[in-house]
Formats: structure tokens, sequence, C-alpha cells
């Protein structure tokens, strides 16, 4: 069984795609992890996130790889918190834009599928572009003010309006460059079912995903 969900940054897909996999009990491939770990690798090699042949070649050299819980490992050690730095946050959607890094990244994506039983993977193109004929095929939308929210209390600054505002300028930023990069740009394909994640919780939002699922195969 192959689930494709897609969906902007903080709109919730990396734990509901968690969570559908452990119910399903297939694995999780979190697509968005291998971008930030090209990113980080990029960063920590100085390269410039702009100059295409230079992560085009961190990329294709890059040993990544899932361990059963979904965690991403970089060479052989687990990438950890490091791939959720600000440093990486910041230039990970100009290194995910380059058509060559994307290439790379969609063959490897494509080996794990083909090597694993079934997965529910999420990204910005399972549904178009990578997984087009996946089982079945989700986009998560929410609103960035309220991804902005969900955002600030992870990193405990709901307080703060002024980081607030800073973080939901980061997230449109980084919508408008995934949205309109000529590779593979995010989009909600017509056959993708669609959850509002801003009118609900994380719980609903899993059980949404995991009723159409099971609905389907009894029908």
């Amino acid at each position: 069984m192959l689930i494709a969900i897609d969906g902007p940054a903080g709109a919730g897909k990396s734990s509901v795609a968690r969570a559908v996999a452990a119910a399903l009990g297939v694995r999780w491939l979190d697509t968005g992890a291998m971008y930030r770990a090209v990113a980080l690798l990029v960063a920590n090699a100085g390269a410039d996130p702009r100059d295409e042949r230079a992560c085009a070649s961190i990329a294709r050299d890059a040993r990544l790889d899932f361990d059963a819980r979904g965690e991403l490992s970089i060479d052989g050690d687990l990438a950890g918190q490091a791939l959720r730095s600000r440093a990486v946050g910041s230039i990970v959607s100009l290194v995910a834009e380059h058509p060559a890094v994307r290439a790379s990244m969609v063959a490897k994506q494509r080996e794990f599928a083909a090597a694993w039983r079934g997965l529910v993977a999420e990204g910005r193109d399972m549904t178009s572009v990578v997984f087009p004929h996946a089982d079945f095929k989700f986009y998560l939308g929410a609103s960035s003010a309220e991804r902005a929210r969900r955002r600030a209390a992870q990193e405990q600054v709901l307080g703060d309006p002024v980081r607030v505002e800073e973080i939901r300028r980061e997230i449109e930023t980084r919508d408008a460059i995934d949205s309109s990069r000529a590779c593979s740009p995010l989009v909600r394909v017509p056959d993708a079912f669609y959850v509002d994640t801003d009118v609900l919780s994380e719980r609903a939002v899993i059980d949404t995903v995991l009723g159409r699922i099971r609905k389907a195969k009894r029908d």
C-alpha cells in the first residue's frame, strides 16, 4: 500500500504521516527530512545553496537512510534535531528547488518505496511527481497564521508577537518558493483528498485520513 501526502510547511504532514503509517503497519517516508539533510550537508560544506552544481553533487553523494521509526541518518549517523535548525530552515527551499537535487532525491525516494512493503510518503511533490499512481493521495492545508502559531508553540515563543510574526513571514516566503519553482512545485492535484487542518485537531486529521483509507478498502 502506498499513501502520498502533500502540503505546505507546518501543515502537520510529518506527525500525521507517522501516525497513519504506525496504524497501518507500514513505513513512514519523511521526504522533507531528506531535503533538510542535503541542506545541512550544504551548510556544513560551506557551499552556496544557490549553486546547483555544488548542491547536486552533495545530494548525489549523500548516503541517506531511515530506521524503522522513520528517523533519518546521514552516512550512518542519526541526523536528529540538526535538521530542524534555523540555519537549515533558511536555505532548504533554495537547495530543494534545484532540478538536479530533486532528481537525486526522487530516485532515492522511489528506491525506498521499491524496497519497503508499504509506506506513507509525505512532502511537497509526492502526489504530483514522485508517486502519481499512489493508492491514496491527500493534501493537508492550513493558513500561514495557524502554521506560524504551531511553530511558535513548538519553539515556546507564543508570548513573543514579534517572533510569531517573523515565523509567519518565513513560512510565507517558503510557500512562495515551493509553489513557484519550475521543477516539481507544491500543487494540490485534482485527485488528492483535501484536509483543512486549521479546523481540526491532529487526532481528527489522523482519523480523517485513516477513515478514508479504511472505507475504501472495505468498499
